[in-house]
Order: structure tokens, then C-alpha cells, then sequence
């Protein structure tokens, strides 16, 4: 990940959008790369490990794909083989973009780690309660991100917890015990929350942004969020509210088949909400209230001074008839207005001269 911590990292989501041609993957990497996205993120499973021949299709694949075909053999169909990945891998960094993939099983996570060497790993939602892969990946020397889809926040600090005693090589043994073993100071440099509604697409009133805070203050952890939704809306909502790294899908061609396609963005509809995702990051800018180098330059143009309402005599008392406010803003400052209500007139002023500038 990025060591530029006012960038957000944004994730290009390829997922299964490829539908298992490594041609199709490497033109993902180009369109990535292109739009501006920090990464393109891929899955690496062994679709026996990952599903039991009885295990159905969710209700958003079977929409979008039909058949009654089961989920495994859906998964099938869907795989890159690990040959494909090598390959993946070189071409992101040709086209300058981080390569980060997400396993289902422990021999993929493996593969990850210890052959392509990734230093991010991205677990899915649905990985959150997988405490064995989760525990081994804690084991390993590399940063987790991990989407919270579907959890409670009492299941994401047990996922926590599996973590800090994976760091110690202790072994969980009930929920109560890894509740008690979070310490959010041995992940801080470690894991990443994503808060992330897991449905294909998420209407917007299921979103719940909010929970985003109350992950980055209950657990002390960077936060960010994995989009779901259709357009980008939301995506740039969870920057300016704080996100750390975004997660989207996108997809060569929305009218492809396939279980993600008609939740992701096309192209140039990425490339828009990378854009814009810059564009917001950069106004977040500094929590600071203070005039910028612009404003500075303003402040004569835009505030007022003092000034004399009419005519007025050396000596004479200032009263509301003869004091008032105008631009330019390069005077006495309005403020003194009332201090200088029945004070002699050190001069003779016209009208509309500012009070206090020299004859």
C-alpha cells in the first residue's frame, strides 16, 4: 500500500470479472492501470476447497446467471489456474500498478505469500469468521485488509482478537477470548477494516456509512470502504467522510455473463470516479480553519473597514450619522466600530475615506 498516508488507495476490483480467461484479466490490468487506480485485485482459490458440491448459488448469481448449475460448479468456471497469476502479476508491474489478489482456502494464501511474495493481502467478507485462514494470515509478515460485510462489530473484533493471538502463535479458543485478546495497538500498522454491505448491487439505504466511524472508533483501526452500490456515489461520500482505501468493482463490458457484471463499473466510468475520488481527497485537506494563500489575497476586496458616512471636522465626535462600514476591507477592522462611537476625529476626513488612513 501507498506510504503517502493523505492518498487514498484506491482498489480496482477485477474479482471474477474476467470469467476465467488470463486474456481478459491482463486487458483489466491495462484499463486499471490506465484509470489511475493504486491496484487491481483479483481472487485466488481452488474452487473444491472453496465450495461443497452441495453449496448454492446466492440469490444475486442465480439472478444474473440463471441455470441450475450449483455454486462449485459455477466456481469452476470462474478460476484463474496459479500459472495465470505468475503471468498477472508481471504485467501489473509493467503497468505500474499494485497486483493484490484475495484467497479462499490456505494453500492459495500460501501461494500468495510465499510465491508471488505479495506484501497486502485482502481477505473478503465472507472470510471475516474463516478463523483458521484468518489466523494464518495474522501469522505471516504482511498487511491484511479485511472487508466486514455481513459482520457484526462484535464478529469484526473477534476477528481482531484472532489476530492478536495469532501474533503470539496462541490458538483461539471460544469468542469471549478473542474479544479479550484485541489490542488495536498491534494492528495499527498491520490491518485495515473495510466497511462493506455485502449485496450485488447494495441499495443506497442499506449502505450505512456511519458504521464506518463507529469501526474506526471501536477498533482504533484505518478504515475504509468496499462499494457495492451502482455509480460511484458512494464512493466518494466514504472518502470525504474519511476512507482510507477504496474498493470497486469494474468490469471490461457490464452486459458480460457472469455473477459481478452488472454491479461493477465500465471503464470509463472508472476512470471518472478515480478522478473524482482525487479530487475529493485533495479539498479534504488540512483540519485546520485558517485562510488560504487565496483568501489572504481576498480579504482587502471581500471584508470592510471604517469609514467616514460624511464629511467630518478634526475634533468632531464619530456618531452613527458619520461612522460606517464599507469596503475596501484594508482599514480599521468593524469591530472598533462602537470603541470609536463618541471619540474626537483626529483629522479631517471626506467622505467615504477610511478612518485612520493617512491625508
Amino acid at each position: 500500500m501507498t506510504d503517502d498516508n493523505d492518498k487514498v488507495y484506491v482498489i480496482a476490483e477485477a474479482g471474477v470479472n474476467h470469467n476465467g480467461d488470463p486474456t481478459r484479466a491482463r486487458a483489466m490490468i491495462e484499463v486499471a492501470a490506465a484509470a489511475g487506480a493504486d491496484a487491481i485485485k483479483f481472487q485466488t482459490f481452488v474452487p473444491e476447497a472453496l465450495a461443497a458440491a452441495s453449496a448454492a448459488k446466492a440469490a444475486y448469481q442465480q439472478r444474473n446467471l440463471g441455470g441450475n448449475d450449483s455454486q462449485l460448479e459455477m466456481l469452476r468456471h470462474l478460476a484463474l489456474d496459479f500459472d495465470s497469476h505468475h503471468d498477472l502479476h508481471a504485467h501489473c508491474a509493467t503497468c505500474g500498478i499494485d497486483f493484490l489478489s484475495s484467497p479462499f482456502d490456505a494453500h492459495s494464501a500460501d501461494f500468495l505469500i510465499d510465491t508471488l511474495r505479495l506484501p497486502v493481502i485482502k481477505l473478503g467478507s465472507g472470510e471475516l469468521t474463516n478463523a483458521p485462514l484468518l489466523w494464518q494470515l495474522a501469522r505471516r509478515d504482511v498487511h491484511l485488509i479485511l472487508s466486514t460485510g455481513m459482520a457484526t462489530l462484535a464478529e469484526v473484533i473477534e476477528a481482531l482478537g484472532v489476530c492478536c493471538l495469532a501474533l503470539d502463535g496462541i490458538t483461539p479458543h471460544s469468542p469471549q477470548h478473542c474479544r479479550e485478546a484485541f489490542d488495536a495497538t498491534r494492528l495499527q500498522e498491520r490491518v485495515t477494516l473495510l466497511h462493506c454491505t455485502t449485496e450485488y448491487p447494495c441499495p443506497v439505504d442499506q449502505v450505512n456509512l456511519r458504521a464506518m466511524d463507529t469501526l474506526r472508533t471501536h477498533t482504533g483501526l484505518p478504515v475504509g470502504y468496499s462499494d457495492h452500490t451502482a455509480g460511484s456515489t458512494v464512493s466518494l461520500a466514504a472518502v470525504a467522510r474519511g476512507a482510507r482505501v477504496i474498493e470497486k468493482h469494474f468490469t471490461l463490458d457490464r452486459s458480460l455473463p457472469g455473477p459481478d457484471h452488472a454491479a461493477s463499473l465500465e471503464p470509463a466510468e472508472l476512470t471518472s470516479m478515480i478522478s473524482a475520488i482525487r479530487e475529493v481527497s485533495l479539498a479534504l485537506g488540512s483540519a485546520d480553519k485558517t485562510p488560504s494563500a487565496g483568501e489572504r489575497s481576498n480579504a482587502a476586496v471581500a471584508r470592510k473597514s471604517l469609514v467616514a458616512a460624511r464629511a467630518v471636522r478634526r475634533g468632531e465626535l464619530f456618531d452613527a450619522a458619520s461612522l460606517t462600514v464599507k469596503r475596501p476591507g484594508n482599514g480599521i477592522a468593524p469591530l472598533r466600530y462602537w470603541s470609536l462611537l463618541g471619540s474626537p476625529a483626529e483629522r479631517d476626513y471626506a467622505a467615504d475615506e477610511l478612518i485612520g488612513d493617512a491625508p
